[in-house]
């Protein structure tokens, strides 16, 4: 089920780019996304934008000119552009000489920054068509660990393994987690959701020992919407944490996940440095398998997704398949996805 270097991404769907905080009032910074160069700043007034990473002259990344809080100045003829793309100066222009210059644009990307989160519209055009997800019961704080690490691997590699049910005592066996000896049979409730599908809240298990940190009797709702957002909810008397993990494609073969958690636990913000390298470790147990796995798919064999363990897996190319299907066909998305219990082990 990987996917192949030439197909390409999902359009027309609000993608992660960036925490808030990477990009500081004046400055600029690059990242590529979806294979796209993109140059990601922060005008004077605080307002974030995004855009094409290449001066529409000669071709130069725009990153290695300079930014003034205000526009944008190419390295190699001084060309301006403003925060909208907008050309906004030419010196070489001589006295007489005409030329239009706000009908020289660079291309701008519609961006919102969210709870604490830039998220970037990749589209046919820059006109979206939906709002980027929210972490619900938080407001529009920032998160209060924020991870993210580079997954040599496919986007769908890379989703398939965050929404895997089955490998949590093996690739993340840990005291501070769960054990082998944990693995007992699971029954839980789905019901689609807008582009995915919804865990509808319950229980969570008794095998995973940080739930049991939040005392009382939590209860949680597990979200997965496309591109690749899954959104855990975790409720426990009158406080909640959050999980959000997002799944970016940088290039084909590197894909970024991001993983932010937010609370409303205030013992929790004092554990903040204890709690953040076991985020990170976490994160990096899927990564050490994604590679692993790669070794194995380089030789592109024929792969399974058995009964109910691997259903999300395949709902998620079928909601994938759907969603460019109608797209291409101008008509609205029909979620293949209905209400259902799914069992396994885990």
């Amino acid at each position: 089920m990987s996917q192949h270097q030439d197909e390409p991404w999902l359009q027309d769907l609000w993608y992660f780019a960036l925490p808030g905080r990477a990009v500081k009032r004046g400055a600029m910074r690059h990242k590529t996304v979806l294979g796209q160069p993109i140059l990601f700043g922060r005008a004077a007034d605080g307002v974030a934008f995004a855009l094409r990473d290449i001066c529409p002259h000669r071709g130069i990344p725009l990153r290695y000119g300079t930014f003034d809080g205000c526009e944008v100045e190419c390295c190699y003829h001084g060309w301006r552009f403003a925060t909208d793309g907008t050309c906004t100066s030419i010196p070489s222009l001589a006295e007489g000489q005409s030329l239009n210059l706000s009908r020289i644009k660079v291309r701008r990307y519609a961006l919102r920054e969210v709870q604490g989160n830039l998220w970037i519209y990749m589209g046919e055009d820059d006109a979206p068509t939906s709002e980027p997800p929210r972490v619900p019961d938080i407001g529009d704080r920032a998160g209060d660990i924020v991870e993210s690490m580079v997954f040599p691997c496919s986007i769908d590699d890379a989703v398939v393994g965050l929404m895997d049910p089955a490998h949590g005592p093996f690739v993340h066996r840990s005291w501070w987690w769960r054990t082998r000896r944990s693995i007992h049979e699971k029954a839980k409730a789905f019901a689609p959701s807008p582009f995915g599908f919804t865990m509808t809240r319950h229980r969570p298990s008794r095998n995973s020992f940080a739930y049991k940190l939040l005392g009382g009797v939590p209860e949680t709702e597990i979200r997965f919407t496309l591109p690749g957002v899954r959104i855990e909810h975790i409720r426990a008397g009158r406080h909640v944490v959050c999980g959000l993990t997002a799944v970016t494609p940088l290039a084909p073969g590197r894909t970024e996940v991001n993983h932010v958690i937010y609370w409303t636990v205030p013992w929790l913000t004092a554990l903040k440095p204890l709690l953040r390298p076991f985020a990170r470790a976490f994160l990096g147990q899927d990564r050490h398998v994604v590679e692993m796995q790669q070794e194995g798919l380089m030789h592109d064999p024929p792969l399974m997704l058995i009964n109910d363990a691997d259903t999300q897996a395949r709902w998620y190319h079928q909601i994938k398949k759907e969603f460019a299907q109608s797209r291409a066909e101008g008509r609205p998305f029909v979620n293949p996805v209905k209400d259902t219990v799914l069992r396994w082990r885990s």
